[in-house]
Formats: structure tokens, C-alpha cells, sequence
């Protein structure tokens, strides 16, 4: 049957990953010592405990407005998503520094089983509470994407966390994989501006077990991730460490440019490389 949501690709449901993605960050914290826990990371400003305050901020706002239906944060005069996410996230962030290290990966373990029990019951079909904008800027998103946004947020945090200590981790193709994907549905999104005639088709593959290939091609009104056998006008190749980062702007479409293999209209190829999957 089709859906309002087909251009989008096929549904995903990463619901079963989350325990494990979480039980690998509560282990990981769990083992830091106090100097560990003070490191700064990729997000400018916040350091290992901040960003893992950032995780619990997610798991109570998600319950509180999801679950419970609390209105949560109210916006300020003309401030935009962006400026309003931002806003709440440090707020709550420079609160949370008075936790200790041992009460925030608590709370990580017990809120994110309630936040399990929530996502279990959904379904992934239905319209999202939260819409997806950096995939679909206007309009209602999919349950299963929403969802898929989440587990991709609680990943890269744990990801930037492993960075600043030095311990590398939870990054098996399991886990991995559905970050990519998910990134990825913003590909239609990205290209929308590239000049292309209809029936124009853009690839993207990513080597390694974690990879795979995706495929965009443009439509009478929009792109969209689709099978198509013709031949594309634009073809990338990008590791998968070098897309997660690119995707959250950990680094810029000038420094993935040197990391990639790219073949056919430099133009797409270039549009390509623009893609960002978090909220800016």
C-alpha cells in the first residue's frame, strides 16, 4: 500500500537496538573516571559529562511530552526550532552539572528502559509527534523515522563521548548500519535545489559490512530513495566514519571532499556532500 511517505525509502524499526546502544554508553560511563568525565568533546563548549546530561535531557523530554503529553519548553519571541533547541539543551545541561557521574548513568539505564517500553507499543507507521526537519522540512514525518532519528542522536553522543576518551566502541555493523540509513533520508531533501532532469539518478555506496548503496532519483516533484537500474549521473563513495561525521557536522563538506570517490556531475556530487541530518 502506498504512503504519503514512500519517497522516503522503506521503514525502518530500530527499536531492538536501543537497549544495546545504551547498555555499550552505561558501560562506557560506568568506567570513566573523574578526569575522564571532564574531557571536552566535538560539541563546542560541553564536555563528556555535559553531553551525557545531553542524552538524558532527550530521554526525559521524549517521556515527559510523548508519554505523559507535559508541553514541555515554551518558545520565545521569535525564536526559531533551532534556536530553541539549543536554548533548552544548555539550560538543562548547566543544571545538570550538579549531578554526580554515578547518578547520571542511573538515570540513562532506568529512563531509557521506560523510554524502550514507550517506542514498543508505536506505530511506525502512524504520523510522528516530532516531525524530522532536516528530511522533511514541511509536513508530518513517519512514527518509524522520528523513532530512527532518536536512535541516531543517542549513538553520535556516545560516539563524540568515545572520541574524547579514547576508547572506541559500538560502532559493529549492527549498530552501526541504521545511523547511515537513517542519515541517508535526508538525501531527497539535500538534492532538491541540484539542478537534474526527471529520471536523473544519484548513488551513494558505502563500503564495509556497516555500508550498503542508496539511490536517489528525481521525480516529477521531488527526489526520492528508490530501486532504479539506469545509470547515474552522480556516483559517491564515502567510508562510513567519514558520512556519520559529515552528517551532524563533525566535519565539513570540504573536508569529507577528500575522503570520498565521486564519479559524473560534480554539481550533484557536490549537492551530495551538503547533506546534514541533525537540526541546525
Amino acid at each position: 500500500m502506498e504512503t504519503e511517505w514512500d519517497w522516503l525509502g522503506p521503514p525502518l524499526d530500530v527499536r531492538p537496538l536501543f537497549p544495546v546502544e545504551r547498555g555499550a554508553l552505561v558501560e562506557l560511563l560506568s568506567g570513566l573516571d573523574s578526569a575522564d568525565w571532564s574531557r571536552g568533546t566535538g560539541c563546542p563548549g560541553w564536555s563528556v559529562r555535559d553531553v551525557a546530561a545531553h542524552v538524558l535531557h532527550d530521554q526525559i523530554r521524549r517521556l515527559s511530552a510523548g508519554r505523559d503529553g507535559h508541553p514541555g519548553g515554551v518558545f520565545g519571541a521569535g525564536e526559531t526550532v533551532a534556536e530553541f533547541v539549543n536554548r533548552t539543551n544548555e539550560e538543562f545541561v548547566r543544571t545538570a552539572r550538579q549531578f554526580s557521574p554515578r547518578l547520571v548513568a542511573g538515570l540513562l539505564a532506568d529512563l531509557g528502559a521506560q523510554l524502550d517500553d514507550f517506542w514498543a507499543v508505536r506505530d511506525l507507521t502512524a504520523p510522528a509527534g516530532t516531525g524530522v526537519s532536516w528530511a522533511v522540512p514541511e509536513g508530518r514525518s513517519p512514527a518509524w523515522l522520528d523513532i530512527a532519528r532518536e536512535y541516531t542522536e543517542f549513538w553520535v553522543h556516545q560516539q563524540q563521548i568515545r572520541d574524547a576518551v579514547g576508547r572506541p566502541g559500538a560502532a559493529e555493523p549492527a549498530l552501526l548500519r541504521p545511523v547511515l540509513d537513517t542519515f541517508l533520508r535526508a538525501l531527497p531533501l539535500t538534492l532538491r535545489h541540484a539542478p537534474a532532469a526527471a529520471g536523473a539518478v544519484v548513488r551513494v555506496g558505502v563500503p564495509g559490512p556497516a555500508g550498503g548503496r542508496w539511490t536517489a532519483v528525481r521525480g516529477p516533484r521531488r527526489w526520492a530513495l528508490a530501486e532504479s537500474g539506469a545509470q547515474a549521473a552522480a556516483e559517491v563513495e564515502v567510508e562510513a566514519d567519514c558520512l556519520w561525521r559529515l552528517a551532524t557536522r563533525g566535519i565539513t563538506p570540504d573536508e569529507a571532499r577528500g575522503r570520498t570517490t565521486a564519479r559524473g556531475d560534480m554539481a550533484l556530487v557536490a549537492a551530495v556532500l551538503e547533506i546534514v541530518s541533525i537540526v541546525r
